[in-house]
């Protein structure tokens, strides 16, 4: 059985084995803990290199005869930094093994999203639930202008200048799905260019993409 104290230190041990990454933000809340886009490591598979990144913590309590049994899920997102990424949900009894099955799954779910040079290709809505996410191209230099989920899903696909912005829920479940919601409806060029049998030039003159 887990009790409070086995859980801070839990906690504090895997901060420690982590030293070498960048230091997260850990907010305390109740009984939750939520780490912020916290990079892990990158694990290279093949050659290539895959980012990482833990999105959020949670600590779940089951109360049973004689105590509580805490366990934990781990929200974390994985990418290799040039238009691939997925996410998976781990759970475990300990933080470190939560976070390992969760880096798995993400790892299973890898899929290829277009992306234009260092933003996104146009503007995309993604909804899930009650989040809603948008997300906008951005010129070059103008960084990642987002927060929490949003910006480590960026980051592991590997896109450098957008603007995204949150509306309705801010669960980090439902931003999260909201933005690979979005990003499954996210238009490459190419293909919009043969499916509509025009050259790109014409699709730029005609305005933004659209659609069909």
């Amino acid at each position: 059985m887990i009790t409070n104290d086995n859980y801070n230190q839990e906690m504090e041990n895997y901060e420690t084995d982590h030293q070498s990454g960048a230091q997260p933000e850990v907010k305390k809340r109740g009984r939750t803990r939520e780490v912020v886009a916290r990079e892990v490591e990158k694990t290279a598979v093949g050659d290539v290199q895959l980012i990482d990144k833990v999105v959020h913590v949670n600590r779940v309590a089951k109360v049973v005869k004689g105590g509580r049994n805490f366990s934990f899920n781990a929200l974390v997102v994985v990418g290799d930094g040039k238009g691939k990424v997925g996410f998976g949900l781990g759970k475990a009894n300990e933080v470190a093994d939560a976070i390992s099955k969760g880096t798995e799954l993400a790892k299973r779910s890898l899929k290829r999203f277009p992306i234009v040079g260092t933003t996104i290709p146009h503007v995309i809505i993604g909804k899930y639930g009650a989040g809603k996410v948008i997300l906008k191209p951005a010129s070059q230099g103008t960084g990642v202008i987002a927060g929490g989920p949003v910006r480590a899903i960026m980051e592991a696909l590997g896109v450098r200048d957008v603007l995204t912005k949150v509306l309705g829920s801010t669960n980090p479940h439902n931003v999260v799905k909201a933005v690979f919601a979005g990003l499954e409806k996210s238009l490459d060029l190419q293909k919009v260019s043969s499916k509509r049998g025009v050259s790109k030039r014409q699709i730029f003159a005609a305005g933004a993409l659209r659609e069909e």
